[in-house]
Formats: C-alpha cells, sequence, structure tokens
C-alpha cells in the first residue's frame, strides 16, 4: 500500500509538472506573437506568420522581422537565462535570497560590461565575453570569501551582497568618466532595456544557451538531489563538489551572456524560481518551469512598459517595480518567522 502511494504521489506530482509546462508554454508563445503583432501598428497575426516564414509584406518585413522579432527573441532567451540561473543558486544555497541578482553575480557582470562600453569601446561579442569573464571572477571570489570552514549559504549571500555594493561603486566611478554619449548608451543598459534589440546581440546569448542549456538541465537531477544537504547528497551517489562547480560556472554563464545581451534585467532572476515552486508544487525539477516563467516575467514585462503607461518604460524598469514589494515581502517574513536570511 505505502508503495502504491508513493508511485502515485509521483505520478501526481509529473502530471501536474507537465501541465504546468503546457500552460507557461503556451503563454510565452502567446505574449511572443503579442509582441510582434501590437505597436504603433497592428498586424494581424497571417502578416506575422508570413513575414516569419521569409515572405515579404510591405510595411510588417521591416516593422516585423527587423525590429519586433529580434526584441521578443530576446526577450524569450534573457527571461529563460535569468530565469534557470536564478533557480539554480536559489536550490543549491537552498534559500530564496539566493538569487544572482541579490548576491552580486550580476553587479560582476554589469561592472566588466560598462568599462569595455565606456573605457574599452567594445563591440557586443567583446562585451558578452568581457561580461562573461567578470560574473566568473564574480562568483569565485564570492565563493572564495564564503568557504571559512565549510561551506554556508548564509554567509555567501551577505557577502555577496557586500560585493554586489562594491562592484556598483565601480559602475558609478566608471560612469563618472564617461563621454555623454556613452554614459546615456550605459545607463540604458544599467536599467535591463531591450530597446535597439538587434540579431547581432542575440547570437552571442543563443550559442551560449545551446551548449549550457541542455547540460543544466540534464544536471537538474542531481541539482534536486542538493537540497537534501551535501552528505545526503554524497550517500545518494552525487558527486557534489563537481556538480556544484558545473551548475555554477553554467548558471554564471548563462547569466553573463544574458546581461551583456540586455542588460541586468532586475529581479527576474530572483522572482522565476519562487513563482514557479509555487505553482509546480514540491518534489518537481523547477530548471524548465523557472526557465518558462521567466520567459513569461520579461514578455509581459516589456509589453507593459511599451503600451500599459502614458510613457514608455524599459522592461527592467518594470520588473523591479514587481520585484523590490516581493524582496521586502519575503524579507519581513523571514524576520517574523525567526528564521534567518
Amino acid at each position: 500500500m505505502t508503495v502504491a502511494v508513493v508511485i502515485a504521489g509521483r505520478r501526481a506530482r509529473a502530471r501536474r509538472r507537465g501541465t504546468v509546462t503546457l500552460v507557461l508554454t503556451a503563454l510565452a508563445l502567446a505574449l511572443f506573437v503579442a509582441t510582434l503583432m501590437v505597436g504603433r501598428t497592428f498586424y494581424g497575426i497571417d502578416d506575422v506568420l508570413r513575414v516569419i516564414l521569409g515572405e515579404t509584406v510591405p510595411g510588417a518585413s521591416f516593422t516585423v522581422g527587423e525590429l519586433r522579432l529580434p526584441r521578443a527573441t530576446l526577450a524569450v532567451l534573457t527571461g529563460i537565462a535569468f530565469g534557470m540561473a536564478g533557480v539554480i543558486f536559489q536550490t543549491m544555497l537552498r534559500n530564496p535570497l539566493a538569487s544572482p541578482d541579490i548576491i552580486g553575480i550580476s553587479s560582476g557582470a554589469s561592472a566588466a560590461a560598462v568599462f569595455g562600453i565606456i573605457l574599452l569601446g567594445l563591440g557586443q561579442t567583446a562585451v558578452s565575453f568581457l561580461a562573461l569573464a567578470g560574473a566568473l571572477v564574480t562568483a569565485a571570489a564570492i565563493y572564495l570569501l564564503s568557504h571559512r570552514g565549510g561551506f554556508a549559504g548564509t554567509r555567501l549571500i551577505l557577502i555577496g551582497i557586500g560585493v554586489a555594493a562594491m562592484l556598483d561603486s565601480v559602475v558609478t566611478y566608471v560612469l563618472t568618466r564617461a563621454a555623454a554619449w556613452d554614459l546615456q548608451t550605459a545607463m540604458q543598459w544599467l536599467t535591463g532595456s531591450l530597446n535597439g534589440a538587434s540579431w547581432q546581440a542575440i547570437v552571442p546569448l543563443s550559442i551560449a544557451m545551446i551548449v549550457l542549456v541542455p547540460l543544466l538541465v540534464a544536471a537538474g537531477r542531481d541539482l534536486n538531489v542538493l537540497r537534501l544537504g551535501d552528505d545526503s547528497a554524497s550517500a545518494l551517489g552525487v558527486s557534489v563538489g563537481r556538480t556544484r562547480v558545473l551548475l555554477l560556472v553554467g548558471a554564471v554563464a548563462l547569466l553573463a551572456f544574458a546581461t551583456a545581451a540586455a542588460g541586468p534585467i532586475a529581479f527576474v532572476a530572483f522572482m522565476s524560481g519562487p513563482i514557479a515552486a509555487r505553482i509546480v508544487g514540491p518534489g518537481a525539477s523547477l530548471l524548465v518551469p523557472s526557465a518558462l516563467v521567466g520567459a513569461v516575467l520579461v514578455l509581459a514585462a516589456d509589453l507593459l512598459g511599451q503600451f500599459a503607461f502614458d510613457n514608455r518604460y524599459p522592461v527592467g524598469v518594470v520588473t523591479g517595480v514587481l520585484g523590490a514589494p516581493y524582496l521586502v515581502y519575503l524579507l519581513v517574513r523571514t524576520n517574523r518567522s525567526g528564521g534567518s536570511l
């Protein structure tokens, strides 16, 4: 009887996860199509499909094919990258505050990218790899500084917040030395924006995701086991050190390439995992649902920023408005429950 109950529970969780994944995929697809259709000029679904299939449609070929399609594609890719990277950190450290944009990884990528844009005058591809290097160095520094007599997630979070503050000061200093045109470009990038999205910016991110996403999804089972703690994971046959390094490097690389392409879109990595956990339920892998939640968040926030207000706002402003109250709520709830960060 007990075995039957366990099997039934696993099947129910699998069905729920599959249903949630299908619903999130459909929602992301609907928002993607809406982004292609809506604008100063509205194009019907037939015109959009003809442009995607390579036909020449007067007006729509440029507006949809050259402006809206790169923007929507970049929104999906960055949402997937931020969502997946965020849930990896939160799961490994067993703390919802352990998001890359909270513990300083995004700040490392941002500082490196701003340095490359303003002081070195680098192009998009070079900035992507410089952001990757900045994120990896920052992640390594935070990991080493927090690894004193053992690995503690709380210590890593606190050290990461301090490192983020220092890196933000570096960004501010670099901005003070920028020319007016470079300053405007850097500030737009730092806000987190899909304005000016181009295929040139999408190519490095796409290649990184083609390589990294399958590797991270394949490691998803071991990631779930790490929730039980290092000792339990080792007893179950997981190589804790190797798995943690693989997941950390993969998540940091995803985050860095996404940040280089669109800037540090605030709180997407922070919110995607908890939202996915609530709708999927306990016991299931959150990598794919979190990635889809991230894509939905970025697409929806971009549509809201463009058309819901009198002025147009970058996507990072909208996600920041949504994410900041959740961060405050999480801190208050943790404090009231007597828990620690």
